[in-house]
């Protein structure tokens, strides 16, 4: 029989970090895959029961690269989370358009062409997971980080509509949608400003969150009180104040 792993994408940093160790914690097998093999080396060693896979998601054929690896390790996919993706901070214009693009690919067509991969398999088994990381950027437009707000909103889009088709099939979807969280996320973006230090939720306890509502069969969970109320602004105030505030508090 083919082996049951929790595959976790961008799994060598910040929440993907904390998903291997608390799923670990819960005795399952990982497969982590990343591009940076140094931290995933360290990673599992750290844990014993997994292993990595060096690739970077954003390239063509890389899903399919991943899926092929599993099954030559005789592996099937009873977990999927999907949380590799970055950001960028700057006026849409004067962005680099390769890199917007590359988030596109990475943030939206690798996580639904690795959730394609898999769905079958749950189906058929009638039991599966799958837990795609949004944010709470995919409730409202973004100013100043406007493809990122897009890929996000996508992901939340997407993961509900899967919720829907699958629930009765034995198997779970569900998106995780943070508020900002104490990652290399703002690094990596580009940010200009640290936000306070009040406003960050720990990568642990949002982690947590994520599989508590997963686990509970949640289509979406938003980790903090602070993050559900933001989230539902567009209900209560005109779009057009949302993005003004959303473009004002970009870091």
């Amino acid at each position: 029989m083919p082996k049951s792993v929790a595959l976790i994408t961008g799994a060598s940093a910040g929440l993907g970090v904390d998903f291997a160790r608390q799923l670990a914690a819960e005795g399952k097998r990982l497969v982590l895959a990343a591009r940076r093999k140094d931290r995933l080396d360290a990673l599992v060693d750290e844990l014993g029961n997994a292993r990595a896979v060096e690739l970077d998601l954003g390239e063509e054929g890389a899903a399919d690269r991943l899926m092929a690896d599993l099954a030559a390790h005789d592996e099937q996919v009873e977990l999927l989370v999907n949380n590799a993706g970055f950001g960028l901070t700057g006026r849409f214009a004067q962005l680099d358009g390769k890199r917007q693009r590359q988030m596109i690919d990475l943030n939206c067509g690798a996580l639904a062409e690795l959730a394609h991969a898999v769905l079958p398999g749950m189906i058929e088994r009638k039991s599966g997971a799958i837990l795609n990381v949004a944010s709470t950027a995919a409730f409202q437009p973004g100013p100043g980080m406007a493809v990122y707000f897009a890929t996000k909103a996508f992901v939340l889009s997407f993961s509900e509509a899967l919720h829907e088709e699958v629930k009765s099939q034995g198997v779970t979807v569900s998106a995780l949608c943070p508020g900002p969280t104490a990652t290399e996320f703002g690094q990596v973006a580009g940010f200009s400003k640290p936000l306070p230090s009040m406003v960050f939720a720990d990568s642990p306890s949002v982690v947590a969150a994520g599989l508590k509502g997963l686990k509970a069969g949640r289509a979406i969970t938003i980790p903090g009180l602070m993050n559900k109320s933001t989230a539902q602004a567009h209900r209560f105030f005109p779009r057009s104040w949302v993005r003004k505030a959303a473009g004002l508090l970009k870091p």
